[in-house]
């Protein structure tokens, strides 16, 4: 039975709200759920195609949000009761954001990251409150310095900011292991898996649909303003068993997981390295409890290990998406090697 998207006591007054982006992993869900709440959505992007369909109801409007002039043009005088942005990843992005949208809304919502938060983590669980201080990734580094423009243009004039802070956030489309499917393809052909660590970290992944609950929940609300918000869901699990969960879904019983340290991964690819030195290396538990207080029914109700099975299932209705990374094949190939051999 499929858990409809709203119930009658969802119902609220419709908001005016505008999305930049809107056909992103979290953009589209909660696209989704604010028109299926009444709220009149406008999205504005680029019209590319994304495989996530904006839903029937929202209004439309194409312009790179990076011309200013082109978004003037669409928009006109418009003003909106909340505009998220979802896209705005440097502090020059976010900059030329804020001076659109000063005068048009009351509430611009950022979109920044819970990899922001301090890493290592000095206590569990994340708050608000922890210090952002990510020395190991940069795009963490650049949604920090997006928050410390941002807030400094609401405390010197007010500019109605709202931050809100994400963690691994999943649709069917996202494969939550660092190899993608080329680990599932990995899993099904008898050959050993690279997991990096020991495998005992813990780790939070939420689905976009749950997100979105929240997230929706939050727009158009002035106590909101000013504030910011970790949404994530409260099931967190070891790498070992999200492994574990993808090889079930994939109909294999005994994936061969073999550990890597995270820094020696970094020491073969730097690019898979900030990552994971700049988040899944760590155990990130979130206290959910500050968007509760503002969204009392907010509850993440899909459990991963159904979460793994959607997007199996996803990717095995469409094998033309079923890539395989040669150089992550031959990556895995001489670290697990290496690490059978030296273990």
């Amino acid at each position: 039975m499929v858990t409809p998207l709203v119930r009658e006591a969802d119902t609220v007054a419709p908001r005016s709200i505008l999305f930049i982006g809107g056909t992103g992993v979290i953009s589209a869900a909660a696209a989704e759920r604010a028109v299926a709440l009444g709220h009149r959505l406008t999205i504005l992007n680029r019209g590319r195609q994304t495989g996530r369909p904006v839903p029937d109801g929202a209004e439309v409007l194409h312009a790179d949000v990076r011309d200013a002039s082109a978004v003037r043009d669409v928009l006109g005088g418009r003003e909106f009761d909340a505009v998220a942005d979802f896209i705005a990843f440097t502090p020059d992005q976010a900059r030329a954001s804020m001076e659109l949208f000063r005068g048009r809304t009351g509430q611009y919502v950022f979109i920044s990251s819970a990899s922001a938060y301090q890493k290592p983590p000095t206590r569990l669980p994340i708050l608000e409150s922890t210090p952002l201080k990510n020395p190991f990734w940069q795009y963490s580094r650049d949604k920090i310095a997006c928050e410390d423009l941002l807030y400094e243009a609401y405390r010197s004039e007010d500019f109605p900011l709202t931050v809100v802070r994400p963690s691994h956030t999943y649709d069917r489309t996202k494969i939550a292991m660092v190899g993608g499917w080329t680990d599932v393809h990995r899993m099904r052909a008898g050959l050993p898996v690279m997991v990096h660590g020991d495998g005992t970290s813990l780790w939070t992944l939420t689905h976009s649909r749950d997100f979105a609950k929240a997230f929706v929940g939050l727009l158009g609300r002035p106590q909101a303003v000013g504030e910011s918000y970790t949404i994530t869901s409260d099931e967190y699990l070891p790498w070992n068993q999200i492994y574990g969960l993808f090889a079930r879904a994939a109909g294999v019983a005994e994936p061969e997981l073999v550990h890597v340290a995270s820094e020696t991964i970094a020491a073969h690819s730097a690019e898979l390295g900030a990552n994971l030195l700049g988040d899944r290396s760590h155990s990130v538990v979130f206290d959910n409890a500050k968007i509760k207080s503002l969204v009392p029914d907010y509850a993440a109700t899909i459990p991963f290990a159904d979460g793994a099975r959607e997007i199996v299932a996803w990717y095995d209705a469409h094998p033309e998406l079923q890539a395989v990374d040669q150089q992550f094949m031959d990556l895995s190939d001489r670290l697990t090697g290496w690490a059978r051999a030296s273990g």
